[in-house]
């Protein structure tokens, strides 16, 4: 479970066919990553440095110690929204800070063994957020795509999108056009090659044209000056306790970004190739690597679907392409980092306006909104909120809201009805159904079906809590589609049943009741307050109890 897959090659033995392959692949991705880690930098407002050395050090880390043969991490486009509020509030010390915290976050997740539970958070929930982060990277690109001469750009979406309709008579058609073509070039290459990435196409294309053709464009040299050509000295940032504190939900913000964008980039991957990934080990791999990355000033890191895919398309097999695609960016940064300074700022725009439709989701919003209400409402509510509020705020109510929709949904299934009265309606295959059995007179039976749950509960007691006028000699309570029960369900039978025994008139028969919940019954005493025999198995045996009840209570009063 805790085994790199790294690990379990070498012990396998790597196949010697499988190495040019994966070194064609980690270089095709290496190439790919080196636009991405620039602008994902950018867009999250630290230098583009920060960028390339996250995609060196995390994806060197990720793919070392993956859960995965072949994901590829690195900066993504889901942690600039969150990236850029610390780095706006507690500047880049701060943000390393956040990613050292993230990164052990994700080691306990993983050594908790929640790979799997994060797997049940809901799609509705993680598509309204995806779909708000792309609006925000959209929305933050603005400025250099169009080239706007506006100064600062406002944090706030509204007051942003305001500024900019100010400042719409600026428009800078040089550098909206490099980043037109940028967007063209992207989107027609794999019409041409799948080989050559277009963004690579489209950003040597538009750093020639501007150097040779003197165009008058902002470029990386402009705004952030040079580009360090190596890997700085790892060190630790020196941090208040105060801060630490503000930090504590950014940081499980992305460390839940974090595993959410790994695992779902595994399961896309073992979908590819056939294999299997180890999802706690994911989790821990992802930790080490933004910990490794928060030591070299870098930014948070995670699982990258589209590398991943690209890597896979490729040939890349096993970690040794990750591996290499990571040592690929090294060496450009090493020996051709100096050049990427002349890029211009709006075809890295063009890109992050890519990558933001690529984020989207609207596909998959389209389809949330044709499911249930409930789903597009926590769509609805999660994209607004991150958009308008906060991502971390986003993802807490959102969750919170799923789950009060879920228990709703729980709730409404979970219902009481008497079938004394209705026999004709309870025909079928059934041997169990009630209309097989003879009810006799003075007998009433119940059916309970559903979970019965804290949020089923209430219902469970209006429902069986009256049972008319004249109380029956014996009520039968029915539970054999009941598969679950929880403490509030436990309080609220009980309270039930001594209801009802109290009066003294009426007894009751527990009946079908499954493994799992007459354990927890008998816990709670149930069967002892009952009285011995009166919890049975099928209801012809819990008719058969009741005569027998009846009859005694018969003979009671006859001796009377």
């Amino acid at each position: 479970m805790f085994t790199p897959k790294l690990v379990s090659l070498i012990r396998e033995g790597y196949p010697r066919r499988q190495l040019l392959p994966d070194i064609t692949a980690g270089v095709i991705v290496g190439i790919v990553a080196l636009p991405l880690a620039i602008a994902f930098a950018i867009a999250s407002g630290v230098p583009p440095d920060k960028g390339l050395i996250t995609a060196i050090v995390a994806g060197f880390l990720i793919s070392a110690l993956s859960g995965s043969r072949v994901q590829i991490g690195g900066p993504t486009g889901a942690f600039i929204v969150i990236v850029y509020g610390i780095v706006e509030r507690h500047g880049l010390p701060g943000l390393t800070a956040a990613t050292f915290m993230a990164g052990f976050l994700l080691i306990l997740m993983g050594v908790a063994r929640l790979g799997v539970v994060i797997q049940f958070i809901p799609h509705s929930l993680i598509v309204g957020f995806t779909s708000g982060i792309a609006l925000l990277i959209l929305s933050s690109q603005i400025k250099d795509f169009l080239g706007l001469d506006m100064g600062a750009v406002p944090a706030e979406f509204l007051h942003k999108w305001t500024a900019y309709l100010r400042h719409a008579g600026g428009i800078n058609w040089v550098a909206a056009s490099i980043a037109i073509g940028t967007v063209a070039i992207i989107v027609l290459t794999p019409r041409v090659t799948t080989r050559i990435p277009g963004s690579l196409i489209a950003i040597v294309v538009a750093t020639v044209a501007v150097q040779w053709g003197r165009l008058p464009v902002e470029t990386i040299a402009t705004r952030f000056g040079e580009i360090s050509g190596g890997l700085p000295v790892p060190h630790l940032p020196a941090m208040d306790l105060a801060t630490l504190r503000d930090l504590v939900g950014p940081a499980f913000t992305i460390a839940l970004l974090g595993a959410i964008e790994s695992l779902l980039s595994a399961v896309v991957a073992d979908g590819m190739t056939g294999g299997s990934h180890r999802s706690n080990q994911e989790l821990v791999a992802q930790g080490v690597a933004n910990i490794g990355s928060g030591l070299f000033g870098g930014i948070p890191a995670t699982g990258a679907i589209a590398r991943t895919a690209t890597n896979i398309k490729n040939g890349g097999r096993t970690p040794v392409a990750g591996m290499v695609h990571a040592a690929t960016l090294l060496v450009i940064v090493l020996f051709a980092g100096k050049w990427a300074k002349w890029i211009p700022l709006s075809c890295l725009a063009g890109i992050l306006a890519v990558v933001a439709y690529n984020m989207s989701e609207w596909r998959s919003a389209v389809t949330v909104f044709k499911g249930p209400p409930a789903d597009a409402l926590v769509l609805v509510t999660t994209l607004l909120l991150t958009v308008l509020v906060d991502l971390t705020v986003a993802i807490e109510v959102g969750m919170v809201l799923a789950a009060f929709l879920f228990m709703r949904s729980m709730a409404q299934l979970s219902r009481v009805k008497s079938i004394s009265d209705s026999l004709t309606e309870e025909e079928g295959e059934d041997p169990e159904a009630a209309v097989r059995r003879e009810i006799p007179d003075g007998v009433e039976v119940y059916e309970v079906q559903g979970p019965l749950f804290f949020g089923a509960a209430h219902s469970f007691k209006e429902s069986i809590g009256v049972i008319g006028k004249a109380p029956p000699g014996v009520l039968i309570i029915r539970m054999r589609h009941v598969p679950m029960i929880d403490a509030t369900g436990i309080h609220s039978l009980k309270e039930v049943l001594k209801r009802i025994l109290g009066g003294g008139k009426t007894r009751v028969v527990v009946c079908g009741v499954q493994p799992e919940v007459r354990r927890e019954l008998e816990r709670a005493g149930i069967p002892d307050l009952l009285g011995e025999g009166n919890v049975c198995g099928p209801l012809q045996r819990a008719l058969d109890r009741a005569r027998v009840l009846l009859a005694a209570a018969e003979a009671t009063r006859a001796g009377r």
